[in-house]
């Protein structure tokens, strides 16, 4: 079993994940409009652009999907968090830094009693992020 977390967005998934692929490297694996479905003659002129399903898979595997809202039926990300964990402090501070640009910082990063590096922000796409790293053994 693979838990995935599922991203929504206020028309910015594709400028979202064009910068979370510059972030964390890998391959935006897909990035289909509305247009694009069989369904396209079905939707809002105003939201044939708007992204029904992209797919993110970072450098490490790791695997981050997401879509535009339709029309009037976004809010805001609350209660939750895409966590995560990296092996190095100073790539820990690199990630943390680059998805705070623009964005509101919750908790700086630094050194906490479990974690050699730990932040918490909300992205300028309104996403909430957990940057983790944890101490050497």
């Amino acid at each position: 079993m693979q838990i995935t977390p599922y991203l929504n967005f206020d028309g910015q998934c594709r400028e979202a994940f064009e910068r979370y692929q510059q972030i964390l490297g890998g391959t935006i694996e897909a990035m289909t409009t509305h247009g694009e479905t069989p369904a396209a003659e079905f939707v809002l002129p105003e939201h044939q652009n708007s992204i029904m399903h992209a797919r993110l898979v970072t450098a490490t595997g790791q695997v981050l999907m997401a879509s535009d809202a339709p029309p009037g039926r976004y809010s805001k990300p609350q209660g939750m968090y895409v966590s995560l964990h990296v092996d190095d402090p100073a790539e820990a501070d690199r990630i943390f830094n680059a998805l705070a640009e623009g964005g509101t910082v919750q908790m700086p990063i630094q050194e906490t009693f479990w974690a050699a590096r730990f932040g918490m922000l909300a992205d300028r796409f309104g996403i909430l992020w957990m940057i983790n790293c944890d101490k050497a053994d």
